[in-house]
């Protein structure tokens, strides 16, 4: 019994090394590199989603998204900021003078926020925090979508934002993701803010994300949109180059920060 659970206890050391790599295993490959069974896996990979270590998906599991950080959005934007403000300076590039794009709440896309060139532009936000760095920006037409504040989020996503949401239809909404996987999609941590990204992304004429490292690969708990359906991925200049054909299989045009 004891041999048992140590090998039990390897098996699924050895799959979190895999999902931490990898961002997603396959139960029929593990059960050959671990000489088991794919029932042994499928066991295994429950137990693991179970205890909140992977999600599982047909055929594996993913990584899981990270809890969202902990602070206001001034407070997470502190954090990492370097690394966000090169993803932000290569977001920034896709907005085109005289557009209208929509920013959701999110400390990466506060950083876009700041780095917005001086141009005509409507910037439309369900955050005040990312209002207020706009404020000062005589060429931008500010529109702050209204309702009850979510502090966890550091944005509006109930019932007035989302009857506010049928009147728009933006050129380019920026949604700020959770995790982002080539077959999960594009996925937020909480239920009600997933239902206001969707709708607002099947409003939106184009889409994009900016993703750290970390959240390549990770898999929250409600979907936002499929791949198919992310216009733009603006990713870290360290991520894989493995990510570049994936995406551009899907169709998804990725831009590296850094690279340009």
């Amino acid at each position: 019994m004891k041999r048992d659970n140590l090998l039990l206890q390897e098996r699924h050391s050895l799959i979190l090394q895999q999902l931490n790599a990898e961002g997603r295993v396959i139960a029929a490959v593990l059960a050959q590199q671990l000489k088991v069974t794919e029932d042994t896996i499928r066991r295994d990979l429950r137990d693991m989603a179970a205890a909140g270590l992977c999600q599982k998906v047909y055929g594996g599991a993913v990584r899981m998204a990270a809890a969202p950080e902990s602070g206001t959005l001034v407070q997470r934007m502190e954090r990492k900021q370097d690394d966000k403000s090169c993803l932000a300076a290569a977001a920034a590039t896709l907005v085109a003078p005289g557009g209208t794009i929509f920013l959701d709440a999110g400390s990466s896309n506060l950083a876009i926020a700041e780095a917005l060139p001086e141009m005509p532009l409507t910037v439309l936000t369900n955050a005040p925090s990312i209002a207020a760095r706009l404020l000062e920006r005589p060429q931008i037409d500010l529109i702050m979508i209204g309702g009850r504040i979510r502090q966890s989020l550091g944005g509006s996503v109930g019932a007035t934002a989302m009857r506010e949401l049928e009147q728009l239809q933006p050129d380019l909404y920026f949604i700020g993701a959770c995790g982002v996987d080539l077959h999960a999609g594009v996925t937020a941590i909480d239920y009600e803010e997933a239902e206001f990204k969707r709708r607002l992304a099947a409003q939106s004429k184009a889409t994009a994300v900016v993703a750290t490292t970390s959240k390549i690969g990770a898999v929250a708990s409600y979907r936002v949109l499929p791949i198919a359906q992310l216009t733009h991925l603006i990713v870290e200049a360290q991520t894989s180059d493995d990510v570049d054909e994936a995406y551009a299989v899907a169709g998804t045009g990725l831009l590296r920060a850094g690279a340009l």
